[in-house]
């Protein structure tokens, strides 16, 4: 009898106080990657991306505009559309570090939201590789790796855990990407 009383007070107590670290962990995960606030493109409009993007699965791409793989915005659209009612956030950020994004913001704008249709997030230039890289990018690096080219693609999970990361070759709705979305909703 006492070893039963002991099994049903004492047990879920220690299995709570064993896990919490863990869970712990996962908050600070997705607190570090999206605790940042970034200017949307061509635009003033700030976003909170903790508030945007905290506790959602979510593809995270580096882009330029003058890319050989800039038609992957039809793919990342289409992506955005198939799965944006099940959880999934897509989120662009342009970025120079590779030489190919537009010197003007308006034209980086042109290129995604009027030649594209691009629905989903995108955000203001920044740095993603080397030691200007922006937090968010130095977070993903330290999960995963740096991006070695323009649309660099990573899921995330809904702890802020880099799960899977895919090179510029692989299209967004390439299986394999497909199949790494499928296991974070």
């Amino acid at each position: 009898m006492l070893h039963a009383t002991f099994r049903r007070l004492f047990l879920p107590a220690a299995v709570a106080a064993l896990c919490a670290p863990a869970l712990a962990d996962q908050g600070a995960a997705a607190s570090q990657m999206f605790s940042h606030e970034m200017r949307r493109l061509h635009s003033d409009e700030v976003v909170d991306l903790a508030a945007r993007f905290g506790g959602q699965a979510v593809l995270v791409v580096n882009t330029a505009s003058h890319c050989g793989f800039t038609g992957q915005f039809r793919e990342l659209e289409a992506v955005h559309q198939k799965y944006k009612d099940r959880g999934l956030k897509v989120a662009g950020f342009p970025s120079d570090d590779f030489r190919q994004e537009a010197d003007d913001e308006a034209k980086t704008a042109e290129v995604c939201f009027t030649n594209f249709g691009v629905s989903f997030d995108m955000f203001a230039p920044i740095s993603v590789t080397g030691d200007k890289a922006h937090p968010l990018f130095r977070e993903i690096a330290r999960q995963s790796s740096a991006p070695r080219w323009n649309f660099h693609k990573y899921v995330i999970d809904r702890n802020g855990r880099v799960v899977a990361s895919f090179p510029s070759r692989v299209k967004p709705d390439a299986p394999e990407v497909l199949k790494a979305i499928e296991q974070v909703l």
